[in-house]
């Protein structure tokens, strides 16, 4: 039997079954249906997924097992606590796969067909697709948003103190380091050299506090000098305080270029809201700030490019189902996530490279993808 009569077939039988129940009612069941069906297979997929880089990057650490405090169970934990970030990064691709296997199989057992001569239009699967793909951009979002950064920010935190060894207290609101009667606590260090909200304290010999140093950021460099800026000071002596403003100041630098290193915290491990604080503190002071830019951007980029591959998916199988397997779907899928990934960080080192304006750096992926996949849907729908 062929598949257009297989479907009509089990079209029927679909019909026979939900008989009693008034059309609209049936066009829901199978919009659940479908909905479920894909969900399931983006579960599948990304469980799968997170656990083979869960993986690989549980060999990638062990190679620091023996710096410093750092042990297995120290890896373990890290693993844990980044596993929401490699389920953020492998949301878009796994949305594409988990389209095109869930639709897929229900074109390999003819249920597509059994659905659209059931009356269920080709316009109406992509939008119960689509629907379904609203929750995956919700959950992208959140992820993005809520979930990501501060587990980000909480892993490397216990990573480097195990790494850096003594000398380096790390809280949930930085870290703290000591020479001699000085104390300086640092709220964030950034990759390229920039720390932000620092607080200096000396004391004397007896634990009284002389004076306290406030600076709004640091600028790093490689000659174990830092260069604070937009200073705040306040000595302490017999007579009162004195408060004083200062533009800059070098300090010598209480920590080694390796732990430094380790305490770099990268721009994608921060949320939008200290991504804007930070790419306006950079500015105010003449920096560059274009990759905290772009990743504020791109952190914005994400969920729209989960619901762009749930547009990329549809041409994969009403474009083929009679003549594609799914076993070929799923290996054409892949490419097709794989080229994605590589041209995307591909188009980040261009577009740093070049200078090119962020936002255009961070959604030319999203609008190639959204207008390849429009391009195809017009020939199916």
């Amino acid at each position: 039997m062929d598949p257009i009569a297989a479907g009509r077939v089990a079209a029927g039988s679909f019909m026979a079954a939900d008989d009693g129940l008034p059309p609209a009612r049936k066009m829901k069941t199978l919009d659940r249906y479908i909905g479920i069906s894909f969900l399931r297979s983006f579960v599948l997929i990304i469980i799968i997924l997170v656990a083979l880089f869960s993986f690989l990057e549980l060999v990638s650490q062990l190679d620091d097992v023996g710096k410093g405090s750092f042990r297995t169970h120290d890896v373990l934990v890290f693993i844990g606590l980044t596993m929401p970030r490699r389920m953020l990064d492998l949301m878009p691709i796994s949305t594409l796969l988990g389209s095109i296997i869930a639709l897929g199989l229900l074109a390999d057992h003819s249920e597509l067909l059994a659905m659209q001569a059931g009356g269920m239009s080709i316009q109406r699967i992509c939008g119960s697709v689509l629907a379904a793909g609203t929750l995956l951009i919700l959950l992208t979002g959140m992820l993005a948003e809520m979930v990501v950064p501060p587990l980000d920010q909480l892993a490397r935190k216990r990573r480097a103190l195990a790494i850096s060894g003594p000398g380096i207290t790390l809280t949930q609101q930085g870290f703290w380091a000591r020479r001699g009667f000085t104390y300086l606590h640092v709220g964030k260090t950034l990759v390229g050299g920039i720390a932000a909200d620092l607080d200096l304290f000396e004391t004397d010999e007896k634990g009284r506090l002389k004076m306290f140093t406030h600076a709004r950021e640091a600028n790093i460099r490689h000659n174990d000098q830092w260069v604070l800026r937009d200073i705040t000071r306040k000595i302490f002596t017999e007579q009162g305080i004195t408060t004083q403003q200062l533009p800059s100041q070098i300090l010598h630098s209480f920590l080694s270029l390796d732990q430094i290193d380790v305490l770099e915290l990268p721009a994608d491990s921060l949320s939008s809201i200290d991504l804007f604080r930070y790419i306006g503190a950079m500015r105010g002071s003449g920096q560059n700030a274009d990759r905290y830019a772009l990743a504020l951007w791109r952190k914005l980029s994400v969920p729209l490019t989960t619901g762009a591959m749930v547009l990329l998916s549809l041409p994969f199988i009403f474009g083929s189902t009679r003549i594609v397997t799914a076993g070929k779907r799923i290996m054409i899928g892949s490419f097709v996530g794989i080229v994605f990934y590589f041209g995307d960080q591909l188009i980040v080192h261009l577009g740093l490279l070049l200078s090119l304006a962020p936002v255009i750096t961070a959604m030319t992926p999203v609008i190639l993808i959204s207008g390849i996949a429009l391009w195809q849907l017009r020939k199916i729908v």
